[in-house]
């Protein structure tokens, strides 16, 4: 474990896995969720396939930075991102393109010019900013059960909307047990309440912070669209997605797929927003193959 002073004042816990000299390979999560929701058992398996592994917290949750106390109205920029009027958009504390010079900054404080990348839902967001706006610092990029930013692509079922716009309860049990309403948008097969409710434990003890959901998600809201952006890029890409996902149906990892020059696309029929263990061998032999057709 560490911690990062970046440039901009803010700090980010990381952890780093695996040999000095292995290949870097950079993991950034999705909403509210921190380091720790990659699973140990498949960071060691990436590890295993020979890549240097380094996952943080991304600025308002875990133990990385936050501001407290800062407000953003976000039912104004639901409403305006839901009308396609951007400027109706209200003033948001950051964006996601400022969450990916955060990875960037994180790159600079350990002294990797270029690394491997792969993002998971706000994080594969995040990571199609850094393929956008920071190429160079980019050796491949992974866009995992994610989406574009284009209105009609990856849009939540109703249900699984439902939940994720549920404030969480406060008190520790009652979080734990609202934790398996995560099984709208997990995959069917593999859903194991047990576990799901295990992760919130880790979760809710290394740090319980729902105040920054509401920012985390202004900043995807306020974002917009990335067609034009990822139509340009030039980083060698896959897209990962499950067709169980409702929280971001595949739409959204086909279309990712289809803007970005030359992207291959893996569609996983077992998997839904989540990243299930059973899959576990399937995904980081798939990350470790496309990472070495990137190196040659």
């Amino acid at each position: 474990m560490g911690t990062a002073t970046l440039s901009n004042g803010l700090h980010l816990e990381y952890e780093v896995m695996g040999p000095d000299d292995g290949v870097p390979l950079l993991l950034v999560m999705g909403l509210t969720e921190q380091l720790i929701a990659w699973p140990d058992g498949f960071c060691q398996q990436l590890v295993d396939h020979g890549f240097r592994l380094i996952r943080f917290d991304n600025r308002d949750c875990g133990l990385s930075s936050k501001l407290h106390g800062v407000t953003v109205d976000l039912g104004a920029a639901m409403a305006a991102n839901l009308s396609g009027n951007r400027d109706q958009m209200p003033p948001v504390p950051y964006t996601l393109s400022d969450m990916a010079a955060d990875a960037v900054g994180l790159l600079d404080h350990l002294g990797i010019d270029r690394a491997h990348v792969v993002g998971a839902s706000m994080g594969g967001m995040i990571v199609q900013h850094l393929a956008i706006e920071h190429g160079s610092r980019l050796c491949s990029m992974v866009s995992v059960m994610s989406m574009t930013g284009e209105a009609g692509y990856g849009t939540s079922t109703p249900e699984a909307a439902q939940v994720l716009l549920s404030p969480p309860p406060l008190e520790r049990d009652a979080y734990i047990a609202r934790s398996v309403d995560a099984r709208v948008w997990q995959s069917k097969r593999y859903f194991d309440a047990a576990e799901v409710q295990a992760a919130a434990a880790r979760s809710y003890d290394r740090s319980f912070y729902p105040e920054g959901a509401a920012r985390q998600l202004a900043a995807i809201l306020a974002s917009g669209s990335r067609a034009e952006g990822l139509a340009k890029v030039t980083t060698p890409t896959l897209v990962i997605h499950g067709r169980d996902d409702t929280l971001i149906p595949p739409s959204g990892g086909e279309r990712t797929a289809a803007l970005v020059p030359g992207a291959s696309l893996l569609m996983l029929a077992d998997m839904g927003h989540d990243v299930p263990a059973p899959l576990w061998p399937i995904m980081s032999a798939a990350i470790a193959h496309h990472a070495r057709l990137a190196a040659a």
